[in-house]
């Protein structure tokens, strides 16, 4: 039986997950006059990258605050699944996965403002594909037959969405074709980086027992400082379209401009705080979540808001209803299940496995 603690934990993370990626899109429909005085949308994905790293910082300022408060109070620190783990440890070891997230977030975001939020939050289910792959070469794992079974039937639900995509885009307004499927793509592409993040932080930030809320933090903290130096280059780098996005000057990103735009659309601002707020609470809620009742649970209540992106982007008009899209999430649903040991109707010799430390990195928090 779940405390109502845990029940709340389970709520908080669907919810702040759901907002994280309808934020980022809300952001990416509003318009606002640029530095040319022209209405144009807010397409500053390296801008809404920086801003998720933010909120990802939020996350070690929590843990300092927390880490404290038990200091403060004498409570046992290993009895806190928030602040437990080893505190001697070189802070650069996150600066590895911290670019791995920076280029797939950036590239998840561009990919974000082609296509549709829900297929966005779907297709982010290709990372199992890739972990498992990057998990047997570089960790070394078994990977059994259910693990594969799992991994074929995602394959052909992300299938089932690719093509969802194509034929919604032939009643779309707004979206071509080619900038659905570059979407797409750049979407599929993220995932590879993102498996590499998390095998990296298996292999060398989770056999350190590094708090996993620190862990977050101080990924935040370097995706934030780098970032911020890469907006300055990219002011300057004149590119042609889908990278120069929609800006006045044509550039890789006009941070000026992004600001200019939030100044003259006040909604823009909202849509920012709350990407940046439910990024933090995400992953507080995630790790609690993990560690309180399971990492399974986790991906459950993962999948869980996929469907309510998917519901909330019908009922507002973002896209229009496809039969093959459901069809594709419950194939993607079935498919992690098989994977993370959740169907008990697959034949016992399928589920039997070595031993394996966990099915579902905890740190790496994502959009």
């Amino acid at each position: 039986m779940y405390s109502s603690y845990q029940i709340l934990l389970a709520i908080g993370m669907v919810v702040t997950g759901s907002i994280n990626t309808l934020s980022v899109k809300w952001a990416d429909k509003l318009q606002a006059k640029g530095s040319d005085d022209k209405e144009r949308s807010f397409n500053h994905p390296f801008f809404q990258s920086l801003t998720m790293f933010f909120g990802e910082f939020l996350c070690l300022l929590f843990f300092k605050l927390a880490y404290r408060y038990h200091l403060k109070r004498q409570y046992s620190i290993e009895d806190s699944p928030i602040v437990k783990g080893n505190q001697h440890f070189n802070p650069f070891l996150f600066f590895v996965p911290a670019m791995f997230d920076m280029v797939a977030t950036t590239l998840m975001y561009i990919g974000l403002t082609m296509t549709y939020a829900s297929s966005f939050q779907m297709l982010r289910g290709a990372v199992i594909i890739f972990t498992a792959i990057f998990s047997k070469i570089f960790v070394h794992r078994q990977v059994s037959i259910r693990h594969w079974l799992g991994i074929f039937t995602i394959i052909i639900g992300l299938a089932t969405v690719g093509a969802s995509d194509l034929l919604s885009s032939s009643k779309s307004s707004t979206n071509s074709v080619n900038e659905i499927i570059i979407g797409d793509l750049l979407i599929l592409a993220a995932q590879i980086l993102t498996a590499a993040q998390m095998v990296y932080e298996e292999k060398y930030v989770v056999t350190n027992d590094i708090p996993p809320l620190q862990a977050v933090g101080w990924e935040g903290v370097f995706g934030f400082l780098i970032m911020s130096l890469l907006l300055v280059p990219f002011y300057y780098i004149h590119v042609s379209p889908p990278l120069a996005g929609n800006n006045s000057r044509g550039v890789i990103e006009d941070f000026p401009e992004a600001i200019i735009q939030i100044m003259n659309n006040k909604w823009i601002l909202v849509a920012l705080i709350g990407n940046i707020i439910s990024i933090a609470y995400f992953n507080f809620s995630g790790v609690s979540v993990a560690k309180e009742i399971s990492a399974t649970t986790r991906m459950v209540l993962d999948s869980v808001r996929t469907f309510f992106i998917w519901i909330f982007s019908l009922a507002v008009g973002w896209q229009t209803f496809d039969p093959l899209q459901p069809v594709g999430f419950l194939l993607l649903l079935i498919g992690m299940c098989i994977y993370n040991n959740l169907l008990r109707a697959v034949p016992r010799r399928l589920r039997t496995v070595v031993h394996y430390p966990t099915d579902e990195p905890i740190i790496g928090g994502q959009p």
